[in-house]
C-alpha cells in the first residue's frame, strides 16, 4: 500500500476498518440470508400457485393488525409465542415473522422466540411499512386496501427491481 492510499484509507469512515476478508464476507452474508426475507420474495411466494413452504406471522398487537396486515399471514404476538405457538404453528414448516417495519425490532424478537422453541425461522425484512409502501394488496377490519408503491421503494413500470 502507498503511503498516499495508507493516508487516505485512515481518514475515510468507509474503509478506516477495512472489508472483511472473502470468506468471512460470504459466511457473514450467507447467515444473513439464512435469516432474511425480502418484502418482494415473500409477496411472489405467496403469489404463486401452491403451497409457499413457509408461514407467514405477523408479531404486532391486535390493534395493529386490525390496522392493516398481509392476507393469509397468522397473527400471534410476540408475547404470546411461548404460550401458543405450538397450537398454531407446525414445527416442520418455517415461519416468516414481520412486524411494523425496520424501526421496529419486533419481527427479530418473534424470530428468536420461535427459534428458542425449536422452528425454522426467517424476518421479513421491511415488515408491515415495506408491504404498504410496495404497494402490496393488504387486509383491514375494513377490508382489502392498496397503497400505490412508493417509487423509493419499489420500480415504477416493473414488479422486478433486478436485484
Amino acid at each position: 500500500m502507498t503511503t498516499q492510499t495508507a493516508a487516505s484509507t485512515a481518514t475515510n469512515p468507509v474503509l478506516r476498518v477495512p472489508p472483511a476478508a472473502p470468506a468471512a464476507a460470504a459466511a457473514y452474508f450467507g447467515a444473513s440470508l439464512a435469516c432474511h426475507a425480502d418484502v418482494s420474495d415473500v409477496a411472489a411466494a405467496l403469489a404463486s400457485d401452491g403451497d409457499t413452504g413457509f408461514v407467514l406471522l405477523d408479531s404486532r398487537s391486535t390493534a395493529s393488525w386490525d390496522q392493516g396486515h398481509v392476507p393469509g399471514a397468522v397473527h400471534l404476538p410476540t408475547a404470546l409465542i411461548a404460550d401458543q405457538a405450538r397450537q398454531l404453528l407446525d414445527p416442520a414448516v418455517p415461519v416468516v415473522t414481520y412486524c411494523w417495519g425496520p424501526g421496529c425490532n419486533g419481527a427479530t424478537c418473534a424470530a428468536l422466540a420461535l427459534a428458542e422453541l425449536g422452528y425454522q425461522v426467517k424476518e421479513m425484512l421491511g415488515g408491515f411499512e415495506y408491504w404498504a409502501r410496495e404497494g402490496f394488496e393488504f387486509e383491514t377490519w375494513q377490508g382489502r386496501e392498496r397503497r400505490t408503491a412508493d417509487p423509493l421503494t419499489a420500480p415504477d413500470e416493473s414488479a422486478d427491481c433486478g436485484c
